[in-house]
């Protein structure tokens, strides 16, 4: 059996649009051979939808579609994923897959397994569905899934769910497994999903069909890679990440020699690129403006959005004050002109002073501290919001995970900008990223990755005058935010409980910072965002 899948990228409510994305797909995978073509998870929605759910037209309207979509087909089934109404008790709707073929709807089948942790929350709209049995299509038993549906024990968070549709399918007579999925990237996820696909092909001796969706809605990023399994669990076709593809799989083909995935700095490179490529062309900007500091994050997100967008759509802008070297002013000028972006030079110093000024006779007689310190970053973040109020830029901000973990960042001003691009990257990684950028000829500048990092917003400022060295706090972090262990715990991995005490100390007094941040994009198993959900106003504490 030849089988097409569609690895398309839906945008989120654009129903008319999604519905004809699915119809080039389908056309094209037929005159390619396929005897069945496959899409991804709610690709008639786009994942993840939402509450456009609750919307009165919404759901009606992406039936439409599906309607539409069946009147297309011919002898060539097609298998879409869609939201479909729940006419029992429990949730209203049911998160669906529709078997399409000679201008008809012939089967539907609803998801089974609905996460309902981390970035996931199906329960709030879908009803899980009791039973699936094998569609009979073409005369072969089909067993439909969708996502999680595939999902076994070993690779998710904790045993979840009863019995296995995948076995009851299985036990039924299902020759064929088809998964429609909208499966999020993490670093190192492709090589796990793959594993697991396997996992279940071999145990239940059936091939499967994983279709995958790509590109990236707000937080999200799909990577793609969409699989065709033999039943021995060996993987016969493997479609590429970040990018839509259409390709036809046969069975009866020879394995692959090697799967073929990208090392994890590529991975990111790649990942990082598209979330921010969709989500300005998904929310209707053309262009991105940051601010340059001299410093490793901001020259990683201006490399990351040179590539996205084309250079001549990004504007790198280095607000220099008294505190700012020489030489990051020239490292900045260097990288703009290395990436081709327009590079602008406007100096904050005349508004500081005027600034600072207005406050003289209030401040007398007192210190200046971190009140001064941040009048330079927010003048910076208005610096930037003028610019795109006037030319229609969207502000990319430029704060990684470590330093918004720690409220190392100033409220409305370097968190200020509508795409939080590395929010969800640690400051050791964006080292590696810098270094992984570097390794063919120099891009960013090498004095920007070597340098000690500073903000520059006093004489001799570094970071580690306020922080513990990024090689220790990185590693507590992700045990503390990614692993939810408590101070006890990850000072039993040889930690100093001062220092473990200090970091988780300023995690929950910052919550409310992050919470007023812009979105980021997830590349981890736990970012901070739609998938950690912690009050602001609270008293518990675990240090």
């Amino acid at each position: 059996m030849k089988i097409g899948f569609a690895q398309i990228n839906p945008t989120v409510g654009d129903i008319n649009g999604n519905q004809k994305l699915i119809e080039k797909a389908y056309a094209e995978l037929v005159s390619q051979g396929a005897d069945l073509v496959v899409t991804p998870e709610l690709a008639i929605t786009g994942y993840p939808p939402q509450d456009l759910l609750f919307q009165s037209r919404f759901v009606p309207r992406n039936l439409d579609a599906l309607k539409a979509l069946a009147a297309i087909t011919a002898r060539i089934p097609l298998i879409v994923g869609f939201a479909d109404f729940h006419a029992g008790t429990g949730k209203p709707l049911l998160n669906a897959a529709a078997v399409l073929q000679h201008g008809e709807i012939i089967a539907k089948v609803a998801k089974s397994r609905l996460p309902t942790y981390d970035v996931f929350d199906e329960d709030r709209y879908f009803e899980a569905a009791t039973s699936s049995e094998p569609v009979l299509i073409n005369g072969k038993r089909i067993g439909i899934t969708l996502c999680e549906d595939i999902w076994t024990e070993p690779f998710l968070p904790r045993p979840l769910y009863g019995p296995s549709p995948v076995e009851s399918l299985v036990d039924q007579g299902a020759e064929l497994l088809i998964n429609l999925s909208a499966s999020p990237f993490t670093v190192g996820k492709p090589r796990r999903r793959l594993q697991m696909l396997g996992d279940v092909a071999r145990a239940h001796h059936v091939p499967i069909a994983y279709c995958n969706c790509t590109g990236a809605n707000d937080q999200l990023i799909f990577d793609g890679h969409s699989l065709l399994l033999a039943a021995d669990g060996s993987p016969v076709m493997q479609l590429p990440g970040f990018r839509e593809t259409l390709a036809v799989g046969d069975l009866d083909s020879a394995p692959l020699s090697q799967p073929d995935f990208l090392c994890d700095e590529e991975a990111l490179f790649e990942a990082l690129t598209l979330g921010i490529r969709d989500y300005l062309r998904k929310c209707g900007f053309r262009s991105a403006v940051l601010g340059l500091s001299g410093g490793i994050d901001s020259a990683i997100v201006a490399s990351l959005a040179a590539n996205a967008l084309g250079p001549e759509n990004v504007v790198g802008v280095t607000m220099p004050s008294q505190f700012s070297s020489d030489g990051s002013v020239q490292d900045s000028k260097r990288l703009a002109e290395t990436l081709g972006i327009r590079f602008l030079n406007l100096p904050i110093q005349p508004a500081f002073e005027t600034f600072r000024s207005q406050f003289r006779e209030l401040f007398a007689g007192l210190p200046e501290n971190e009140t001064e310190e941040n009048m330079q970053p927010r003048l910076r973040g208005m610096t930037l919001m003028a610019l795109s109020n006037k030319f229609g830029h969207l502000v990319l901000s430029t704060g990684n995970k470590s330093e918004l973990a720690v409220g190392y960042c100033t409220l409305y001003g370097d968190m200020c900008g509508g795409l939080a691009v590395i929010s969800d990257v640690p400051k050791t990684m964006i080292y590696r990223l810098a270094r992984w950028i570097n390794r063919a000829r120099e891009i960013i500048p090498w004095n920007t990755i070597e340098k000690p990092p500073s903000a520059e917003l006093r004489p001799n400022q570094l970071d580690q005058d306020t922080l513990p060295p990024y090689e220790v706090l990185d590693p507590i972090l992700e045990l503390y935010v990614e692993h939810q262990l408590s101070l006890d715990e990850i000072v039993a991995h040889g930690f100093a409980p001062e220092t473990v005490r200090w970091i988780l100390r300023r995690v929950s007094l910052n919550e409310y910072k992050r919470a007023q941040s812009a979105p980021g994009l997830k590349i981890t198993p736990r970012a901070f965002g739609i998938g950690r959900r912690m009050p602001i106003a609270q008293r518990y504490q675990d240090f």
